[in-house]
């Protein structure tokens, strides 16, 4: 029996989640509403990482990929996302871009932090992820309008791009 796991982060870029979860398929894009992407979920290593915010506005929409997988996929990705200590995982509906309501799981984060600033790197995976799954102009440009900053660990930077070189 497949799960569904709604991306919205640096899981957004297919090299990323399936160098993770290798039988990993999408599914469709989604949105969910009433919310928004923000880049305040302080990672263990100190920068910014994804998270989806609760605003009530019906404007505010935050675009993901649902994903599908196994059980086992699921408890794996767990522990690549910190389930449990960094994110908490929550079931919630998202809407498909042809109008199905798809019940997924996903991750918000447990400790916030406004401060925090995604590394280049990882504002790579979003961007790369949302190009790659064609998401509306406007939502590609708030993404590259994000601030991000350098990471210090060159060969953690090198390591996360390197899946992109097989692209080129």
């Amino acid at each position: 029996m497949k799960t569904s796991y709604f991306a919205f982060g640096s899981n957004l870029s297919s090299p990323r989640l399936l160098e993770r979860i290798p039988q990993a398929s999408k599914h469709c894009v989604a949105t969910l509403h009433q919310h928004q992407l923000c880049w305040h979920k302080k990672g263990q290593d100190l920068s910014g990482k994804c998270d989806i915010a609760f605003t009530g506005n019906a404007r505010d929409i935050v675009y993901g990929v649902v994903y599908l997988m196994t059980h086992d996929d699921k408890l794996e990705l767990d522990v690549y996302e910190g389930a449990g200590i960094g994110y908490e995982r929550r079931e919630i509906q998202v809407t498909a871009l042809h109008g199905e309501v798809i019940d997924v799981f996903t991750y918000f984060a447990l400790e916030v932090d406004r401060r925090r600033q995604p590394y280049h790197w990882y504002k790579e995976h979003v961007l790369r992820g949302a190009l790659e799954h064609e998401f509306p102009s406007h939502y590609v440009e708030h993404i590259e309008r994000t601030r991000s900053i350098d990471d210090h660990d060159d060969e953690r930077h090198l390591r996360e791009l390197s899946i992109y070189l097989e692209d080129q």
